[in-house]
């Protein structure tokens, strides 16, 4: 199959785009994910390693679809494709030893961390009505996102509800150690965090993938941000689809300045 007989020109031009940065702003409905699949094809031709590839989406649905356009391109190709909170679990269990976990650890739910909030709120002598515990672990949840860990949230800790997540949030932190839990925004922090700080383990992952293509970019937050610039520091090869005014997850923590400023951060 000719990769590009049935592209427009911009689209060929961004399917066929070599090493360096690349942000694509496309609309519903413009061919974003035909864009996406066809560049992997394209790397792949031009001699990329497929393990040396890295696709990011954020739906199970929108991952498998793309799995499956890449497999009909190039069958058994074995790029790796995947939301950003299961690449976080793959390397969370990859690297647990250098971030002092245990490999063998158990993924919380919401409903498992709104029950384990309401323990922590009686373990920090925390008697408030006001708040639901669902409503107290969405705080910690955005915290998290924002990159944010106890001792950080308090110090910018000023209103009640805010004081009040504060004296809950380092218990909540200590059950889920002790029962050997994550819970899904630490499928992000962790990750963000070890990209962060240990620049041993960023070189190694920018070098395993060496280009890193983003779907949907225009709803990710500070933690998704943090690990697609960690992976894109020595190889600068990132390509990012979105769409601004297709921002959704803003009550979520999405950060829309991360695709405003794609420029900014790569002004190559």
């Amino acid at each position: 199959m000719n990769l590009l007989e049935d592209l427009t020109p911009a689209q060929q031009e961004a399917v066929t785009h070599g090493e360096g940065p690349l942000l694509i702003l496309a609309g519903a409905g413009s061919g974003k994910t035909r864009v996406i699949t066809r560049r992997v094809a394209y790397l792949i031709h031009q001699g990329v390693r497929p393990g040396n590839i890295l696709a990011i989406t954020f739906t199970n649905k929108a991952a498998g679809e793309m799995r499956q356009r890449i497999e009909a391109l190039l069958p058994h190709s074995r790029v790796l494709i995947s939301t950003f909170h299961s690449l976080g679990a793959r390397l969370l269990r990859q690297y647990a030893d250098r971030l002092s976990l245990d490999r063998n650890f158990t993924i919380y739910d919401q409903s498992d961390r709104a029950r384990l909030v309401k323990v922590a709120l009686e373990d920090a002598g925390i008697d408030n009505a006001r708040f639901t515990p669902e409503t107290i672990a969405a705080a910690i949840s955005k915290a998290k996102n924002q990159l944010l860990n106890p001792e950080r949230y308090a110090q910018q800790a000023g209103d009640f509800f805010s004081q009040t997540v504060a004296g809950v949030y380092p218990a909540y932190e200590k059950r889920l150690r002790a029962a050997n839990a994550l819970d899904f925004d630490d499928l992000l922090f962790w990750p963000a965090l070890a990209l962060k700080h240990d620049p041993e383990l960023r070189a190694e992952l920018d070098s395993r993938f060496r280009f890193v293509l983003i779907d949907e970019y225009q709803d990710t937050n500070q933690a998704q941000y943090a690990i697609a610039r960690g992976l894109s520091v020595d190889n600068p090869n990132l390509c990012v689809v979105g769409d601004p005014d297709q921002s959704i997850y803003a009550w979520r923590g999405s950060d829309i300045r991360n695709i405003l400023d794609f420029e900014r951060d790569f002004p190559s």
